[in-house]
Formats: structure tokens, C-alpha cells, sequence
């Protein structure tokens, strides 16, 4: 059995469990109008973990769909990773106290740097995920919608030495193509940074891309695509991994 840790996404707009391509907007395919019975299914499988990711909330620069996080605590037992829209101590408490076991902190880790270095001080790196997401070596912010000056290898060496431990790298060229993770980059990265907890996310199409990144020492792997297109059956991730 497979060591990596299969940590199933939820991408939301409106409410809706949706998945875009390349993190472009204008591709938005709806997968269902309610996304806690999603994570419903997700748990009645075998799954553990969710990465729930507000993309109204990444676009906008704040959280917006809060009452999904809430209804999936209430209603399931999953733990739960939420990202998107996190700018404010407001907004932190806010998804913490809904009970999500994780943040992810992406922009905000670009844009407010002393806040971010805060957050990881107050609630520990088993608490705050760095998200770290690429065009080319440059990191990308507000959804994806504008790249900054940071390159790759600098972003996370800054906050590894802050204390960070959880890293997810999100290659945006690959992120809903269906078109193979970029597991020469996480190769590199690892060799860089040998004791980061790298979760990959972006482009996983089929059990052997995941026996790949698992090969390759990643330490997580974030799929949505392949599960929602019929590429992954949740049956053979429990039968095939450790969740």
C-alpha cells in the first residue's frame, strides 16, 4: 500500500462544486450544485482529508463561502484544508473556528509577509500550509489572476526557514488538464528542500501519475479533475492507497 497522502479537492464558485482549467475563470464546468454532498461521498468511500478551496474568495480577496466550509464540518467527518480569500486575522478565526484542521495561505503569504510569519508563530506549521502557485518559476496570486515578481525556489526557502513544514505546489499550467503532474519540478524542489512536506496539486489524470509522485517522495497529492471525470474511481484509491 501507498504511503502518499490522497487528499481529494473541492473547488467552489457560487456555492457550487465546480473545476476550472489553467485556473482560468471563463472555463468553469459545474460538477454539482451541492458540494457537501461531494464530501459526503468523499467520506462514505474512505476518505480522509479535504482540500476545500473558496475561489470567489481567492478572486475577491476574502472569504465568501464560508457556509459550505460549515455545512461540510457539521455534516461529515473529514479534515479539512481550507484555502482562498484568507487576508485577515477576521477571516482565519472565521474558517478555524468552523473547525478546519488547515489553512492554506497563498497570497496572502506574497502580499502581507509579517502577517502570514504571524500566523505561523500563533498556530504552528501543523496548522498553516504555505500554497505556493506557479506560472513558469514566478508565484501567481489572487487566483491565479496576476503572477508576482517572487521566483519559486526564494518564496519557499523565505518561509521554510520561517518554520513552515507543509508546502502545496500547484503548477497552473497543468492544474484540470489532465496532462500529468510536474513531478520533474517537485523532483527538484525535494532535492532543494529535502524536508518540506511537499504536496503535489495540478494535472494528476491516473493512479500511475500518483505512483509517480509518490516514487518521486512527495508527501501528499491534491486530485479533483480525474475523480470528477470518471479517470479515478474513489474505490480504487482506497484499495490501492493508505488514506
Amino acid at each position: 500500500m501507498s504511503r502518499i497522502e490522497i487528499i481529494p479537492a473541492i473547488d467552489l464558485i457560487g456555492g457550487k462544486c465546480v473545476r476550472l482549467t489553467n485556473g482560468d475563470y471563463a472555463t468553469e464546468k459545474v460538477y454539482s450544485e451541492d458540494p457537501v454532498l461531494v464530501a459526503k461521498e468523499f467520506e462514505e468511500a474512505g476518505i480522509q482529508r479535504l482540500h476545500l478551496v473558496d475561489l470567489d474568495g481567492a478572486r475577491e480577496g476574502y472569504v465568501v463561502n464560508l457556509p459550505v466550509l460549515e455545512r461540510i464540518i457539521s455534516q461529515t467527518n473529514l479534515a479539512v484544508d481550507f484555502g482562498g480569500g484568507l487576508s485577515s486575522d477576521e477571516d482565519l478565526k472565521k474558517v478555524l473556528n468552523c473547525g478546519a484542521k488547515q489553512v492554506t495561505g497563498g497570497s496572502i503569504a506574497v502580499r502581507n509577509t509579517e502577517l502570514f510569519s504571524q500566523w505561523l508563530k500563533t498556530y504552528g506549521p501543523d496548522q498553516i500550509i504555505l500554497g505556493a502557485d506557479v506560472k513558469g518559476n514566478r508565484i501567481a496570486v489572487s487566483g491565479w489572476q496576476e503572477e508576482s515578481s517572487l521566483i519559486l525556489d526564494s518564496f519557499l526557502e523565505e518561509y521554510l526557514n520561517k518554520g513552515v513544514e507543509y508546502v502545496i505546489c500547484t503548477d497552473i499550467s497543468r492544474d484540470g488538464a489532465l496532462n500529468g503532474p510536474a513531478v520533474e519540478l517537485y523532483r527538484e524542489l525535494l532535492a532543494k528542500f529535502p524536508k518540506v512536506k511537499l504536496i503535489a496539486s495540478g494535472g494528476v489524470s491516473c493512479l500511475d501519475d500518483i505512483r509517480e509522485l509518490e516514487e518521486a517522495g512527495l508527501y501528499g497529492v491534491i486530485l479533483g479533475k480525474a475523480i470528477y471525470e470518471g479517470r479515478i474511481q474513489l474505490s480504487d484509491l482506497v484499495n490501492q492507497f493508505v488514506l
